[in-house]
């Protein structure tokens, strides 16, 4: 049976549902403080943010960076600074502003927010730094080699570098495009592999250009917490099956032989199977009706026979983040829900 570490996942990543306030005519509900429940009270590192209803930018802000500082998974943009998105990061959540994005004006709209604390103990690390325009090393402090990381160079327009473990240090990815892995790892990852101290860069200027500054969110596998992995399709509504080791809260999925979206779901927006309406980290669209997963005690049933998510023979990376163990630290069974 599955171990893990960390018998309440919550205290690490969270997901949080929360609807506009801002009417300008008002003049009141300019701001929302977005506070984790009770039982889920840490201070969040990372918040990503989408917008559920409408198309609109999703909203990457971290506590390293700072608030006010925004970067969007769907764009190659520049970081910006803006006082009217996320503004605050507290011990128990965040404050978001009246900007569109993450608060719309006129409207109770629905938005999701997926929230991270950075530690070791739970796989998750924010990194920055300034390039040199050589090959070098960034440390991190992990203790194991990051299997994912999404890498973004802040002070011009660039897109969003990423690493995977399946696809290797000799190929690339791009969270805000949907294209297929390619072969440029040689000047991105200089075609090492990350240890448990470090990730190597080459000479992109995505990654490490000459004074540029820089962002990246590296993740490791943590038993019964976090897991990257990797799976073959079979293209069918009775779907390849996924073992994690946990009954998952969050999966984006990303099929790599194809030019297809990186698709998230996760288990508060429906709740229930089939469900998890899926949102598209590469696209500010609305999110979608379709019923593609099912979310078990173990891992995950895909149940789409769509080429972005499960055809047959096709190849495909995910990762997945834990709401409770498949068995804690006593020995106690999860269920499925």
């Amino acid at each position: 049976m599955a171990y893990t570490t960390i018998d309440d996942p919550s205290l690490y990543f969270t997901l949080k549902l929360y609807t506009s306030t801002y009417s300008s005519g008002s003049g009141t509900g300019a701001t929302i403080n977005v506070t984790l429940d009770a039982t889920e009270d840490f201070a969040v590192d990372l918040v990503w943010i989408k917008c559920r209803s409408v198309g609109d930018n999703h909203l990457i802000a971290d506590r390293v960076r700072g608030a006010n500082k925004n970067l969007h998974s769907n764009t190659d943009d520049a970081e910006a600074t803006n006082t009217d998105e996320v503004t605050a990061f507290g011990d128990d959540g965040f404050t978001v502003g009246n900007n569109d994005t993450v608060n719309r004006d006129g409207a109770s709209s629905p938005y999701v927010s997926w929230c991270w604390k950075e530690s070791a103990t739970s796989g998750f690390d924010i990194i920055t730094w300034s390039g040199n325009d050589s090959n070098r090393t960034i440390a991190h402090s992990l203790s194991t080699a990051p299997k994912m990381i999404f890498c973004k160079r802040r002070d011009s327009a660039d897109t969003w570098w990423t690493y995977n473990e399946t696809v290797g240090a000799g190929g690339q990815l791009y969270l805000n495009g949907n294209a297929a892995s390619g072969s440029d790892g040689g000047v991105l990852w200089n075609t090492t592999a990350p240890t448990s101290s470090v990730f190597s860069l080459g000479t992109n200027t995505g990654v490490n250009g000459s004074s540029g500054t820089y962002v990246a969110y590296a993740f490791a596998d943590v038993q019964g917490f976090s897991k990257v992995g990797s799976f073959t399709g079979n293209g069918n509504t009775d779907g390849t099956f996924v073992f994690l080791g946990f009954r998952p809260a969050w999966i984006m999925i990303k099929r790599t032989d194809g030019a297809n979206s990186w698709v998230i779901y996760d288990n508060k927006r429906e709740g229930y199977n089939v469900d998890n309406d899926p949102l598209q980290a590469n696209g500010g669209n609305a999110e979608g009706t379709s019923d593609d997963i099912d979310f078990l005690s173990n891992g995950f049933k895909m149940r789409t026979s769509g080429a972005g998510e499960n055809g047959s023979g096709s190849s495909y990376i995910y990762m997945a983040f834990a709401h409770s163990p498949f068995v804690n630290s006593n020995g106690v069974p999860n269920n499925a829900r």
